[in-house]
């Protein structure tokens, strides 16, 4: 599967943006999908995931303000973020795990998200 992100942009802390994933390729609808992160000078984190089964997990500071949704038929994967922070400034990247409990071997681009105080 490839994976493209889109939607990222400046915001002011507070504002809410919607991170979108368009992917391509077959058997989307068996993949897990997720979105993690990278700040600067940090490692990449998970920020969210979607099973194949629609099971939702979420991780960190991120609960409650974001929410991952999928829409299979259209290969599509979403982050809604609401009251963002600073601390939310990042480069956010799509991906894709084929088999479950393995690694997420498919990425897309980042899209930079910039959250000014």
């Amino acid at each position: 599967v490839q994976l493209q992100a889109s939607g990222g942009g400046v915001v002011q802390a507070g504002d809410s943006l919607r991170l979108s994933c368009a992917a391509s390729g077959h058997s989307f609808r068996s993949y897990t999908m997720a979105w993690f992160r990278q700040s600067l000078g940090k490692e990449r984190e998970i920020v969210a995931r979607v099973g194949w089964n629609g099971e939702l997990t979420y991780y960190g500071d991120v609960k409650g303000r974001f929410t991952i949704s999928r829409d299979n038929a259209k290969r599509m994967v979403y982050l809604q973020m609401n009251s963002l922070k600073p601390e939310d400034t990042a480069v956010y990247y799509c991906a894709g795990q084929q088999l479950p409990g393995g690694s997420f071997g498919y990425w897309g681009q980042g899209t930079l998200v910039t959250v000014s105080s």
